[in-house]
């Protein structure tokens, strides 16, 4: 039965984290804490985010599409409401909402939403102005964490405790752990009787590769079978698992990926596996002691928390002229850091800086197509799991799709408080999700509107069982979800009828939302990264 208290709300944000990288959606990787929260909860399989970190992340915080929050692409401000970079004032946080209705808002992690920020600039950096909000200015009573989108889990090279900037870090400093530690304080720092919502923001398992040695050694040998192997294992436990509603055949192996048996630099490359899963585990470990303090302090059984990621697994590879040559390449004790991806480097260690690359980031997303940008299955699906044992009980896998819009309007039923209209003088868009509670509680629960996404040119819209989506610069593509979430089988052609409806709801949704042409935001992102074309 519901409970007549009102619960805490805790609200953990994955970061990078492939839809099969859990134990509970058939991983290898050992998450038993999480996998916990998933079968004492519900598990929703066609969970949907938004392709990329900050745009997932501003939807989630708002109930709103990322471009009506004002993060329509990353942190660059290109010169529209839709692409300032920013949460726009005319949104909300969950922390406004909750913060109004009586709740302790807290937040410890990542925050990016709040502009563009070059980690080897630090000195310039204008945290706390208008274009560049921190979470205290956007709801949260307290925060720890970084504002920007990356971060060295050793050594970081900007935090803030509050508004003020953390300058000094223990030796045996590592982020996932520490923002963690400062989570459970917060928590027990909350008044008697005052409900809190907690935003728990990681960046693990989001590149640079860095765990600690003991935790990569759990992970010793697994992964010298190659991706392969080990992607073709995750598919068989799922479909064992019966984790969908139905067992899709699995898509091929990326073709930019080469087998196994071809690759030259083995040990390193199941070594950089191993330290991802490392990662994982590390925040498993982490979100087992936050469990063990909600149950010390007596909070568990009123306690919602959620778990999902902000994109599919990360394709980006860690060339050291590339991604890597926009962070430190020192440590904040003056050690030389290796940047990019040397195969002549073992990742994990401080002075290490690398990614896991294409091949692994196939393996993370299984049974599904493409990455981390895209808008196929493997770019926006994430497991989201919910767990509130005076709320709803254990119910079997949930397959309804949904989209990261729905978490706001879910907790603001869970938790009683209003969705405000107002907030600071300036009017606040209507929420565009719609609350999973009847889901969560095994009632029937289908979505009223469809589901829409867009970044860098990379277009979708699902609705019912059917998806229309197309990568920058192609053809749209129609499958038949429910039958096909593995997009093997393109519809195109079959239903004259079915796909102008569905373009035409998606150009709709595009023009009043503010989308842009990719081809147009581009050159505008290139000139405000200061990063030349090959024309000049």
């Amino acid at each position: 039965m519901p409970t007549r208290k009102r619960p805490n709300v805790i609200l953990i944000l994955a970061d990078d984290l492939g839809f099969a990288d859990l134990g509970a959606t058939g991983s290898e990787i050992r998450t038993p804490n999480i996998d916990g929260l998933a079968r004492d909860g519900v598990l929703l399989t066609a969970m949907y985010n938004c392709a990329r970190c900050c745009p997932t992340r501003a939807s989630l915080l708002t109930g709103l599409y990322p471009h009506n929050a004002g993060v329509g692409h990353m942190g660059a401000d290109l010169g529209t409401p839709a692409y300032q970079g920013f949460l726009r004032n005319d949104s909300a946080t969950i922390a406004e909402h909750l913060r109004a209705g009586g709740y302790r808002t807290l937040m410890s992690g990542k925050w990016h939403v709040a502009g563009d920020f070059m980690a080897r600039e630090v000195d310039s950096w204008r945290v706390g102005d208008v274009e560049h909000p921190t979470p205290r200015q956007r709801g949260f009573d307290r925060f720890y964490g970084i504002v920007d989108g990356v971060t060295h889990f050793f050594s970081p090279h900007y935090m803030l405790e509050d508004d003020s900037r953390v300058m000094t870090f223990p030796d045996d400093f590592y982020f996932t752990d520490a923002i963690t530690d400062n989570a459970i304080e917060m928590i027990e720092e909350t008044p008697d009787g005052q409900p809190f919502f907690l935003y728990l923001a990681h960046t693990a398992p989001h590149w640079p590769l860095h765990a600690h040695p003991e935790d990569i050694a759990r992970y010793d040998g697994v992964y010298s079978g190659g991706w392969d192997t080990i992607r073709t294992a995750r598919h068989e436990t799922m479909n064992s698992m019966n984790l969908f509603h139905r067992n899709w055949e699995i898509s091929p192996r990326n073709v930019a990926v080469h087998p196994w048996e071809a690759e030259q630099n083995t040990d390193w490359e199941a070594r950089k596996m191993a330290t991802y899963a490392a990662m994982v585990d590390r925040m498993d470990q982490s979100i087992g002691r936050l469990i063990a303090a909600l149950k010390r302090l007596g909070q568990f059984e009123d306690t919602l928390i959620f778990f999902l990621s902000d994109n599919g697994g990360c394709a980006e590879f860690m060339a050291e002229d590339g991604w890597a040559k926009f962070f430190p390449d020192t440590t904040n004790d003056g050690r030389p850091i290796e940047m990019g991806n040397r195969p002549d480097v073992m990742p994990g260690g401080a002075q290490t800086y690398q990614s896991y690359d294409k091949p692994w980031a196939n393996v993370s997303n299984a049974p599904f197509r493409l990455f981390k940008h895209y808008v196929h299955e493997g770019g926006i699906s994430t497991p989201l799991i919910a767990h509130w044992p005076n709320g709803f009980a254990s119910e079997a896998n949930a397959h309804a799709a949904c989209h990261v819009v729905d978490v706001l309007p879910t907790i603001l039923e869970a938790t009683g408080c209003q969705y405000q209209s107002e907030v600071g003088g300036h009017e606040i868009q209507p929420m565009q999700g719609q609350s999973l509670m009847d889901l969560f509680r095994g009632k029937d629960w289908a979505r009223d509107e469809p589901i829409f996404f867009e970044h860098e040119g990379n277009s979708a819209v699902r609705l019912g069982q059917f998806k229309l989506v197309r990568q920058h610069g192609q053809d749209w593509e129609l499958y038949d979800i429910e039958a096909d979430r593995t997009e093997l089988t393109d519809l195109r052609g079959s239903n004259a009828e079915l796909e102008a409806h569905l373009i035409s709801q998606y150009n709709n949704w595009a023009k009043q939302t503010g989308v842009m042409d990719w081809d147009l935001v581009l050159p505008r992102l290139l000139a405000a990264w200061k990063i030349e074309t090959a024309e000049g």
